[in-house]
Protein backbone atom coordinates (compact mmCIF):
# COMPACT_ATOMS: atom_id res chain seq x y z
CA UNK A 1 0.00 0.00 0.00
CA UNK A 2 1.44 3.62 -0.91
CA UNK A 3 0.15 6.37 1.73
CA UNK A 4 0.26 9.94 2.26
CA UNK A 5 0.37 11.02 5.87
CA UNK A 6 -1.20 14.38 6.08
CA UNK A 7 -1.23 16.35 9.32
CA UNK A 8 -0.41 19.90 10.99
CA UNK A 9 3.07 19.94 12.65
CA UNK A 10 2.89 18.83 16.16
CA UNK A 11 -0.38 16.14 15.41
CA UNK A 12 1.28 13.19 16.23
CA UNK A 13 2.17 11.90 12.11
CA UNK A 14 5.81 10.69 13.37
CA UNK A 15 3.96 8.88 16.08
CA UNK A 16 1.31 6.77 14.26
CA UNK A 17 3.58 6.94 10.67
CA UNK A 18 6.26 4.57 12.59
CA UNK A 19 3.12 2.07 14.16
CA UNK A 20 1.67 2.20 10.40
CA UNK A 21 4.80 1.37 8.76
CA UNK A 22 5.34 -1.98 11.83
CA UNK A 23 1.48 -2.93 11.05
CA UNK A 24 1.65 -2.86 7.22
CA UNK A 25 6.05 -3.53 6.91
CA UNK A 26 6.24 -0.67 4.57
CA UNK A 27 8.89 2.28 5.26
CA UNK A 28 8.25 5.34 6.34
CA UNK A 29 9.79 7.81 3.96
CA UNK A 30 10.40 10.86 6.29
CA UNK A 31 11.79 13.92 3.92
CA UNK A 32 14.02 15.22 6.71
CA UNK A 33 15.47 11.44 7.06
CA UNK A 34 16.18 10.79 3.20
CA UNK A 35 17.60 14.46 2.66
CA UNK A 36 20.19 13.98 5.76
CA UNK A 37 20.73 10.19 4.56
CA UNK A 38 21.46 11.90 0.65
CA UNK A 39 23.59 14.64 2.81
CA UNK A 40 25.63 11.17 3.85
CA UNK A 41 25.86 9.29 0.83
CA UNK A 42 27.05 11.84 -1.76
CA UNK A 43 24.29 11.58 -4.58
CA UNK A 44 23.79 13.72 -7.38
CA UNK A 45 20.70 15.04 -5.49
CA UNK A 46 22.57 14.91 -1.98
CA UNK A 47 25.16 16.84 -2.87
CA UNK A 48 22.72 19.63 -4.96
CA UNK A 49 20.86 19.78 -1.86
CA UNK A 50 24.01 20.35 0.37
CA UNK A 51 24.98 23.53 -1.72
CA UNK A 52 21.91 24.83 -0.71
CA UNK A 53 21.62 23.90 2.73
CA UNK A 54 25.66 25.12 3.59
CA UNK A 55 24.45 28.38 2.07
CA UNK A 56 21.40 28.63 4.57
CA UNK A 57 18.29 28.43 1.68
CA UNK A 58 15.58 26.07 1.38
CA UNK A 59 16.04 22.80 -0.73
CA UNK A 60 13.95 23.46 -3.76
CA UNK A 61 11.47 21.32 -5.07
CA UNK A 62 13.53 20.14 -7.90
CA UNK A 63 15.68 18.99 -5.54
CA UNK A 64 13.80 17.27 -3.14
CA UNK A 65 11.83 15.76 -5.62
CA UNK A 66 14.61 14.10 -7.27
CA UNK A 67 15.81 12.96 -4.26
CA UNK A 68 12.59 11.34 -3.45
CA UNK A 69 12.01 9.49 -6.64
CA UNK A 70 15.72 7.76 -6.12
CA UNK A 71 14.54 6.94 -2.70
CA UNK A 72 11.59 5.51 -3.91
CA UNK A 73 13.09 3.25 -6.28
CA UNK A 74 15.14 0.96 -3.66
CA UNK A 75 13.94 -2.40 -3.08
CA UNK A 76 11.84 -1.82 0.78
CA UNK A 77 9.63 0.41 -1.42
CA UNK A 78 8.14 -1.94 -3.93
CA UNK A 79 5.66 -3.17 -1.50
CA UNK A 80 4.36 0.12 -0.50
CA UNK A 81 5.66 2.95 1.64
CA UNK A 82 4.70 5.79 3.54
CA UNK A 83 5.07 9.20 2.91
CA UNK A 84 5.41 11.51 5.80
CA UNK A 85 6.17 15.55 5.13
CA UNK A 86 6.00 14.90 1.46
CA UNK A 87 4.04 16.28 -0.57
CA UNK A 88 4.09 19.80 1.29
CA UNK A 89 2.58 21.71 -1.63
CA UNK A 90 0.54 21.48 -4.62
CA UNK A 91 3.04 21.57 -7.08
CA UNK A 92 4.84 18.52 -4.99
CA UNK A 93 2.06 16.96 -5.05
CA UNK A 94 1.18 17.25 -9.16
CA UNK A 95 5.42 16.45 -9.25
CA UNK A 96 4.62 12.93 -7.77
CA UNK A 97 1.59 11.98 -10.39
CA UNK A 98 4.25 13.26 -13.23
CA UNK A 99 6.59 10.17 -11.56
CA UNK A 100 3.54 7.51 -12.49
CA UNK A 101 3.60 6.87 -8.64
CA UNK A 102 -0.04 6.15 -7.65
CA UNK A 103 -0.71 6.58 -4.23
CA UNK A 104 -3.66 4.25 -2.70
CA UNK A 105 -4.56 6.83 0.03
CA UNK A 106 -4.21 9.89 1.79
CA UNK A 107 -4.71 10.11 5.47
CA UNK A 108 -5.18 13.37 7.42
CA UNK A 109 -4.58 13.62 10.95
CA UNK A 110 -7.30 16.07 12.62
CA UNK A 111 -5.61 18.13 15.91
CA UNK A 112 -7.55 21.49 16.40
CA UNK A 113 -4.84 23.85 16.44
CA UNK A 114 -5.21 24.90 20.15
CA UNK A 115 -4.41 21.27 21.28
CA UNK A 116 -1.40 21.51 19.02
CA UNK A 117 -0.44 24.34 20.57
CA UNK A 118 -1.18 23.23 24.04
CA UNK A 119 0.63 19.79 23.31
CA UNK A 120 3.90 21.26 21.43
CA UNK A 121 4.78 24.78 23.64
CA UNK A 122 3.94 22.33 26.55
CA UNK A 123 6.82 19.96 26.05
CA UNK A 124 10.25 20.63 27.90
CA UNK A 125 13.37 18.80 26.78
CA UNK A 126 16.81 17.48 28.83
CA UNK A 127 19.38 18.70 26.58
CA UNK A 128 22.33 16.29 28.22
CA UNK A 129 20.37 13.04 28.05
CA UNK A 130 17.30 14.28 25.65
CA UNK A 131 14.30 12.88 28.01
CA UNK A 132 11.34 14.95 27.27
CA UNK A 133 8.31 15.94 29.65
CA UNK A 134 5.00 17.87 29.20
CA UNK A 135 3.98 21.04 31.79
CA UNK A 136 0.37 19.31 31.72
CA UNK A 137 0.94 15.29 30.51
CA UNK A 138 4.28 14.27 31.57
CA UNK A 139 5.80 15.96 34.26
CA UNK A 140 9.10 15.74 36.32
CA UNK A 141 9.21 14.74 39.40
CA UNK A 142 11.02 18.14 40.48
CA UNK A 143 9.95 21.29 38.37
CA UNK A 144 12.41 21.86 35.46
CA UNK A 145 14.69 19.12 36.32
CA UNK A 146 15.33 16.01 34.43
CA UNK A 147 14.44 12.88 36.12
CA UNK A 148 16.88 10.89 34.65
CA UNK A 149 20.33 13.12 35.10
CA UNK A 150 19.61 15.64 37.18
CA UNK A 151 20.07 18.23 34.53
CA UNK A 152 17.90 21.15 33.71
CA UNK A 153 14.95 21.02 31.65
CA UNK A 154 14.22 23.75 28.46
CA UNK A 155 12.14 24.65 26.05
CA UNK A 156 13.20 24.39 22.11
CA UNK A 157 12.84 27.46 20.00
CA UNK A 158 10.51 24.98 17.44
CA UNK A 159 8.49 24.45 20.93
CA UNK A 160 7.65 27.99 21.54
CA UNK A 161 4.36 29.35 21.07
CA UNK A 162 5.24 31.86 18.56
CA UNK A 163 7.26 29.24 16.32
CA UNK A 164 4.67 27.07 16.50
CA UNK A 165 1.85 29.80 15.34
CA UNK A 166 4.12 30.30 12.53
CA UNK A 167 4.52 26.67 11.86
CA UNK A 168 1.03 26.43 11.89
CA UNK A 169 0.13 29.36 9.59
CA UNK A 170 2.78 27.54 6.86
CA UNK A 171 0.68 24.80 6.95
CA UNK A 172 -2.42 26.01 6.88
CA UNK A 173 -1.81 28.15 3.90
CA UNK A 174 0.71 25.56 1.62
CA UNK A 175 -0.41 22.26 2.78
CA UNK A 176 -3.73 21.76 4.26
CA UNK A 177 -4.99 22.87 0.03
CA UNK A 178 -3.59 18.80 -0.37
CA UNK A 179 -6.77 17.81 1.22
CA UNK A 180 -8.70 19.35 -1.10
CA UNK A 181 -6.73 17.81 -3.82
CA UNK A 182 -6.52 14.78 -2.69
CA UNK A 183 -11.09 14.70 -2.08
CA UNK A 184 -11.17 15.26 -5.54
CA UNK A 185 -9.08 11.96 -6.42
CA UNK A 186 -11.48 10.05 -4.13
CA UNK A 187 -8.19 9.11 -1.55
CA UNK A 188 -8.63 11.25 1.31
CA UNK A 189 -9.58 9.69 4.66
CA UNK A 190 -9.44 12.11 7.62
CA UNK A 191 -9.16 11.12 11.25
CA UNK A 192 -9.95 12.76 14.32
CA UNK A 193 -7.18 12.90 16.52
CA UNK A 194 -7.83 11.63 19.58
CA UNK A 195 -6.46 12.67 23.38
CA UNK A 196 -5.32 9.30 24.18
CA UNK A 197 -3.05 8.23 21.17
CA UNK A 198 -3.48 4.38 21.66
CA UNK A 199 -6.98 5.77 20.73
CA UNK A 200 -5.55 7.77 17.34
CA UNK A 201 -3.65 4.75 16.37
CA UNK A 202 -7.46 2.27 16.65
CA UNK A 203 -8.57 5.02 14.14
CA UNK A 204 -5.45 5.84 11.84
CA UNK A 205 -5.54 1.86 11.38
CA UNK A 206 -9.18 1.25 10.77
CA UNK A 207 -8.90 4.59 7.78
CA UNK A 208 -5.66 2.11 6.22
CA UNK A 209 -7.43 -0.78 6.04
CA UNK A 210 -10.72 0.69 4.94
Amino acid sequence: MKLILLGAPGAGKGTQAEIISEHLNIPTISTGNIIREALKSGTEMGLKAKSFIESGKLVPDEVVIGIIQDRLKEDDCQNGFILDGFPRTIPQAEALDRMGIVIDRVVSLEVADETIARRVSGRRVCLACGATYHVDYKKPAVEGVCDKCGDTLVQRKDDHPDTVKERLEVYHEQTEPLKDYYAKAGKLVTVEGQEAVEDTTRLTLAAVEV
